[in-house]
């Protein structure tokens, strides 16, 4: 199955202070769990004057809890880890790890205050994050006669194909790439177009 969502588009870093307290989340797009567990050291290496350097991390598309992982980091149980991860299941975005690191600026908030200003902290940082989308790419080789050419450049932005490499010699070859998902649509469009007079072929080294 092809995987395609929204994702973070880089690093991302958002600041909010509640009663004192400063609550900088950094939020960072990973792709397994070794992953999310090597941003959260990395922050908490970065920033070692913290209280605190809660997080929270979701693996998989917008909404999905088969893989997740949450840590309230020394805060009272439940008022950290668990309004993070809330944040981020809910927040539109896949792939994604959180770490709110917490300087206590001397006044308590009790367990309500640290779930809104943890939970806030991250839909804050969620909604103004740049985004990108996450896309798995299929590689196709042609080869056409040049009489071909211009139906199948027309063909291109239907399926979303985006043109890697052209060359001319007995026929024409192009490389292209495009959306998994848009393959059996485009090979589709070429046969019928072409009347079976272009070669589609898989480019193994990329194809993947």
């Amino acid at each position: 199955m092809s995987a395609r969502y929204a994702v973070l588009a880089g690093p991302f870093r958002d600041e909010v202070v509640v009663q004192r307290s400063r609550f900088l989340t950094t939020l960072e797009r990973i792709e397994s769990i070794e992953a999310a567990e090597e941003f959260v050291a990395r922050v908490a290496r970065e920033l070692p004057d913290a209280s605190h350097h809660c997080w929270a991390f979701v693996l998989g598309p917008p909404g999905s809890t088969a893989q997740v992982g949450m840590s309230d980091a020394g805060e009272p149980s439940g008022t950290a880890g668990r309004p993070m991860l809330n944040a981020l299941v809910h927040g539109g975005v896949g792939d994604v790890a959180a770490v709110c690191s917490r300087w206590f600026g001397g006044t308590k908030l009790g367990t309500g205050g640290l779930v809104r200003a943890y939970g806030g902290a991250v839909k804050e940082a969620l909604a103004a994050a740049p985004r990108a989308e996450k896309v798995d790419w299929a590689v196709r080789r042609l080869a056409f006669p040049y009489a071909r050419l211009d139906a199948l450049k027309r063909l291109y932005p239907r399926h979303e194909v985006e043109l890697l490499d052209e060359s001319f010699a007995a026929e024409v070859e192009h490389r292209v790439r495009l959306p998994v998902e848009r393959v059996a649509g485009f090979e589709d469009a070429v046969r019928e177009e072409s009347a079976g007079g272009v070669l589609v072929r898989p480019d193994p080294p990329l194809d993947r």
